[in-house]
């Protein structure tokens, strides 16, 4: 007999006081984990990615059919409203298993083989049959041909780490499958990875830049904040200048005014850099780890490794999920005029102790005799399998984009 689906796991509410917090070991990948910036926009992206986009966009002049001016108080792309007084970010997770998951992990040839949790012996996928539900209303249904006649004629694009390209291989998944095979393509130019829905002249594209304000895998020219942030225990540094300079002035700062700092460095760029009559930029907040059970009272040295429930106090925060740098992101953008949206998954995906690869991955180097014997001390408990979480993500970004 199936059991049923549980959420037997609770986090101690002591924990959120008594634990010191710290950053994550992935030197400063925005907030913790993950940052993304989707950007809508039907014009060139040229004086914003530089050479290398260039190169790809030259060609591609996208002429749209001019429709009825966007009414001033009306944010680009939105076509209605959530229900009166709808918090969709406040709610609960229920088991679905007649409308979860929202795709097969065969039927999307897109999912890299790290986030295949079924492929690579996940026994059970309890996983992949909880959906989201806000308290009081519900989350308009994900409709993949609204969204792509939406995009027609437009770019869409991720901006982040790998966590906000497992996000865009979700919302491609969500997508491809009422697409002809003729009529779509995935392509790779260096950082830029681009899937393009042909019939609609559209693309949603993913652009690897896993730092908030400098990147350490390209040059591009987007990088034009003069102050760089460095880690170091529980303070950040400020570098005023460049890495290359020979002689460096760097300032210590609390982590919530460095932080503090770097939002408004992004508020600054997409002020000068983004039409809001044409563009709509959503900043997502981190996606948690689960790399301490003690978190949720599980026993010391445990992980997500084995974990299948989920946690059920609603007032857990795990001790990586930096509550401060929340409220800080959250009080400057509150003080901001600049049109980002913030979409806020921390939360809620904190609740998903059992959603993680956890050890059902592709392992890119052989496993030591001692790892196999101690599968805790491989599993990732950052990344998120497929179908799985992302979808969810992508849910709540298809209700901010459309019905705010």
């Amino acid at each position: 007999m199936k059991p049923p689906f549980s959420t037997s796991s609770s986090c101690p509410t002591s924990i959120l006081i008594i634990r010191k917090p710290r950053l994550s070991p992935y030197l400063f990948t925005l907030l913790a984990f993950i940052l993304f910036v989707t950007i809508l926009n039907g014009e060139d992206f040229m004086c914003i990615f530089g050479q290398q986009l260039q190169l790809f966009v030259s060609d591609s002049d996208r002429p749209v059919p001019r429709t009825e001016k966007i009414k001033t108080e009306k944010l680009p792309f939105s076509i209605g409203k959530t229900e009166e007084g709808c918090d969709v970010l406040s709610g609960r997770w229920v088991g679905d298993e007649l409308n979860r998951p929202l795709y097969e992990e065969s039927d999307c040839p897109y999912i890299q083989p790290r986030l295949t949790c079924q492929e690579h012996g996940r026994p059970d996928k309890e996983y992949q049959h909880w959906r989201w539900q806000p308290n009081g209303c519900d989350l308009p249904r994900f409709n993949a041909t609204l969204m792509l006649e939406n995009l027609r004629g437009k770019r869409m694009m991720f901006v982040g780490d790998s966590l906000n390209r497992d996000q865009y291989v979700s919302l491609v998944c969500l997508l491809h499958s009422i697409i002809p095979e003729h009529e779509k393509s995935m392509e790779t130019f260096d950082s830029l990875t681009v899937f393009t829905a042909k019939e609609y002249n559209a693309t949603i594209e993913f652009y690897w830049a896993p730092f908030l304000l400098e990147s350490n895998s390209d040059n591009a020219i987007i990088h034009r904040v003069s102050d760089r942030i460095v880690r170091k225990g529980l303070k950040m540094k400020i570098l005023q200048g460049t890495f290359d300079d020979e002689v460096k002035d760097i300032v210590e700062h609390s982590t919530e005014d460095a932080y503090s700092m770097a939002m408004k460095s992004i508020l600054r760029w997409v002020r000068l850099n983004m039409n809001p009559k044409k563009t709509r930029v959503f900043f997502t907040s981190m996606s948690p780890d689960h790399e301490k059970s003690i978190d949720w009272g599980g026993q010391l040295g445990g992980n997500c490794y084995n974990e299948t429930t989920l946690i059920d106090d609603p007032t857990c925060w795990g001790s990586d999920s930096r509550k401060r740098i929340m409220q800080v992101i959250g009080d400057v953008f509150s003080k901001s005029k600049v049109p980002i949206s913030f979409l806020n998954i921390t939360q809620l995906s904190n609740y998903r102790k059992d959603a993680h690869t956890s050890i059902y991955k592709k392992q890119w180097s052989l496993l030591t005799p001692g790892q196999l014997a101690n599968p805790v001390s491989y599993a990732d408990c950052v990344h998120w399998c497929l179908p799985g979480l992302q979808d969810t993500w992508n849910e709540l970004l298809f209700t901010k984009l459309f019905y705010t």
